[in-house]
C-alpha cells in the first residue's frame, strides 16, 4: 500500500542522514517505527531505569565498597570521633 507523507525539512533531513549512514531506505526506516510504536515493541524507560542504565544507581563495586561498609558497620560519624578522641587522649569510654 502507497502512502504518502509530508515531512518538515529538518525531519526529512535527519532522515535521509540516518538512512545514508545506517544503508537503509526511507521505507524501511519509516516501516519499522511505525510497527515500533502500533505494536507495542517499543517500551519506554521509566526515569528510575534510565538512571540504573546510566549507573547512578546500583551497588558499589572495587576497593572502596569495602571500605563504605566496613565504616558503616563501625557506627556512625559522631561514634568514630568520639572513639578516636578518647583514644588520642587516653581516656576510658562511658559505659
Amino acid at each position: 500500500m502507497t502512502t504518502t507523507v509530508r515531512l518538515p525539512l529538518r525531519v526529512e533531513q535527519a532522515l535521509a542522514t540516518y538512512c545514508v549512514e545506517a544503508r537503509r531506505t526511507k521505507s524501511e526506516v519509516i516501516v519499522e517505527l511505525l510497527e515500533q510504536r502500533f505494536m507495542g515493541t517499543q517500551t519506554e524507560r521509566t526515569p528510575y531505569e534510565l538512571a540504573q542504565e546510566a549507573g547512578f544507581i546500583g551497588c558499589l563495586s572495587g576497593k572502596s565498597a569495602g571500605k563504605s561498609v566496613a565504616k558503616a558497620q563501625a557506627g556512625s560519624t559522631k561514634e568514630r570521633v568520639v572513639a578516636a578522641i578518647r583514644k588520642k587522649h587516653g581516656k576510658k569510654p562511658v559505659p
